[in-house]
């Protein structure tokens, strides 16, 4: 199983996570930000990003898998509805945006926030008791349609013991990106190779913590 990408952090496979993660051991953290299965298109950039591969549905069956992989514990992201279908977490993270979202202008709520589910693992222990909020502005989604901040990727890692942290939904590599600047290692994967790209390039950019 060849890298697409590997540095003494940082290592990219290019695939189906599906495929690669029985090949690998478990890691310490599982933080991930999965495909919602809502066809996502951001109406935020005049220039449209192309659809998310996967995003028909939200495949809880493989999400349950990938958590067992998580020694200390778990963060997968996940849009509202989705709660309702999702393994039943220890905590729900809500990360508050500096912005709302598009929806039903007329006859709903604008929503502000994203949530994170949170697992613990029996190895789990926490640096500093976290709060379930986090506040990060949204980022332009230069890079991919739904790019987490890497702000928020780094306040979750940074509460928790640990030290190897898998995402097997990398997207642009932001994950991958908080991973590095915290002295961690990380093994990302990403189905398409377009977003491989741009998470090597994101990797070779100097450590900035």
């Amino acid at each position: 199983m060849k890298p697409y990408y590997q540095d003494q952090s940082v290592t990219i496979y290019h695939g189906d996570c599906r495929q690669i993660v029985p090949q690998l051991g478990n890691f310490d953290l599982l933080l991930t930000d999965p495909p919602y299965g809502m066809r996502f298109q951001s109406n935020y950039r005049q220039i449209k990003h192309k659809a998310i591969e996967g995003d028909d549905q939200m495949d809880v069956e493989l999400i349950e898998s990938l958590i067992k992989k998580a020694k200390c514990a778990a963060y997968v992201f996940c849009r509202w509805d989705n709660l309702l279908s999702m393994p039943k977490p220890k905590s729900v993270i809500v990360w508050v945006k500096n912005n709302t979202s598009m929806g039903d202008l007329n006859h709903e709520h604008a929503r502000q926030w994203e949530a994170c589910c949170f697992y613990p693992m029996e190895n789990h222990k926490f640096n500093r008791r976290p709060s379930d909020v986090i506040y990060a502005k949204r980022t332009d989604n230069a890079w991919h349609p739904t790019q987490k901040p890497v702000d928020v990727m780094i306040q979750l890692i940074d509460a928790n013991q640990c030290q190897t942290i898998l995402d097997p939904f990398a997207g642009s590599g932001t994950t991958g990106r908080a991973a590095k600047d915290l002295g961690k290692q990380a093994v990302l994967i990403e189905m398409d190779e377009q977003y491989c790209e741009i998470a090597a390039q994101r990797m070779a950019q100097e450590v900035l913590l």
